[in-house]
């Protein structure tokens, strides 16, 4: 298909919901085998509509009919947006000669991402089937770590010498967009290719023809190195407002590009993981464990929080004798530890995505636990009234409610203040902060509230 003829088909296509009603319609057309209509509704679809019929399809023989179906110029793009395990079982049965192309159609970047995923025999015969040129591109991203610029880097630039005119560049855009999107830069280097500088599209269109690029082009740059963290990276993007951005080697040669659509994919990855290890989990445990891979998994966390509640069971037994004098106390003790709980690990997860972000400095800790004082004051304070009048109401007793508020106000802010403190000591140990917001830290949170408790309680036992 040209060119144009892409074009054409993309403009045709219209947003359209994949609703229930559009999901019944062609689980029949599934059904009743009618590729025609199948094929039909297919076609005025984008690839991320496409992937989300096939990953909300019941059985995998039927996905797998569907992606069958999906012409092939669209394949590429939309087995990059089905879900894992679907994606694992349509390119384990995609003859070989169909995976070679459509992995040859796809950018470098993503290229490399399903080589990757492929057992070793099969990537290594795609990899030699492959164009010798886009071959070598890929094996070359495969020896980066996933998680780093080189990783997510693609090999596709448009690139020109510092002595090439302004008419010699856009020759160049020219024929590297007939193949591939996303070009919003092109970058300038010198003889040896050494990064030397960026010229925007916009800059091309508003000079002369026979300037050379090296008169225009902007040498004060950002860029980044191979074995930069992904999650750097990211905040390169957001700190400098960019949308797309050089990698180096470390002499400083040009060997790839990051463009802003790779830079989501990064903050919803990193995401998942933060909060699926935040709950004591995988961010992928479900498409690629077993139930028994997934109970071993969570049984660790699951054990360190026993521990710590039994803790809690201790402090408890330890002040049984106020708890028989006034039985109403064990009405309040879960709401204080749930509450206080609750506080240190939202605390925590900020603290953990802005670490995450950029937005906390571990070297100005004190300002987001200034903050986070401010903040537990304020929760503390309202909480603690709250419940202490319910508390005096409900006993009868004004001493009984100052007991229950002053527990849940110094509570809060104590658990506020471990929450957001927990994250940047452990930062700063070298270790992830998402793991040490686990799931104990509520159970740790739930000692803290009773302790606190039960101590004033019993302290002002003589009195209720």
């Amino acid at each position: 298909m040209s060119e144009e003829q892409q074009q054409h088909e993309d403009a045709q296509r219209e947003l359209i919901e994949v609703d229930d009603e559009l999901m019944q319609d062609i689980e029949e057309l599934v059904h009743s085998k009618s590729d025609f209509l199948i094929l039909n509704i297919l076609r005025d679809l984008y690839p991320a509509d496409i992937a989300h019929i096939i990953n909300r399809l019941e059985t995998d023989e039927e996905s797998e009919y569907v992606f069958r179906l999906v012409p092939e110029e669209l394949a590429g793009d939309v087995i990059l947006e089905v879900s894992e395990l679907r994606r694992e079982l349509l390119l384990h049965n995609l003859p070989q000669g169909k995976l070679t192309r459509l992995v040859g159609q796809m950018d470098s970047d993503d290229a490399a991402d399903i080589v990757a995923e492929l057992p070793e025999e099969r990537a290594e015969e795609v990899l030699e089937t492959m164009d010798v040129e886009d071959s070598s591109e890929v094996q070359e991203l495969l020896r980066y770590d996933e998680n780093t610029a080189g990783g997510i880097m693609a090999k596709e630039v448009a690139v020109v010498n510092q002595k090439d005119t302004i008419k010699q560049t856009i020759r160049v855009v020219r024929k590297m967009a007939k193949e591939h999107k996303n070009i919003y830069n092109v970058f300038v280097v010198d003889d040896d290719g050494m990064l030397v500088g960026v010229v925007s599209l916009q800059d091309l269109l508003l000079h002369a023809p026979n300037k050379r690029v090296n008169k225009l082009m902007t040498a004060d740059f950002v860029s980044a190195e191979t074995d930069l963290d992904q999650e750097k990276v990211a905040q390169l993007f957001k700190r400098y407002d960019i949308i797309s951005l050089p990698v180096t080697d470390k002499a400083g040669k040009l060997v790839g590009r990051i463009t802003v659509d790779d830079i989501v994919d990064v903050l919803e990855e990193e995401h998942e993981e933060d909060v699926a290890r935040m709950v004591g989990s995988d961010a992928d445990e479900m498409e690629h464990r077993s139930p028994t891979q997934i109970a071993m998994l969570r049984l660790p966390w699951i054990m360190i929080t026993l521990l710590i509640q039994f803790m809690a069971g201790v402090v408890v037994h330890k002040f049984s004798a106020t708890l028989e004098k006034v039985i109403l106390l064990a009405s309040f003790m879960p709401i204080i530890s749930a509450l206080s709980g609750n506080t240190g690990l939202q605390a925590a997860a900020v603290i953990v995505r802005g670490l995450a972000t950029g937005h906390v400095d571990p070297n100005r800790w004190w300002i987001p636990i200034r903050r986070q004082v401010q903040t537990s004051l304020i929760l503390g304070s309202a909480c603690g009234f709250i419940l202490g009048l319910i508390g005096a109401l409900w006993h009868g007793t004004p001493l009984f409610g100052v007991v229950v508020g002053l527990s849940m106000f110094l509570s809060i802010n104590i658990s506020g203040f471990i929450g957001s403190t927990t994250p940047m000591v452990s930062k700063r140990l070298g270790f992830d902060p998402a793991v040490t917001a686990g799931p104990f830290e509520t159970a740790f949170q739930d000692v803290i509230g009773i302790s606190i408790f039960l101590t004033i309680s019993t302290f002002a036992l003589q009195w209720l």
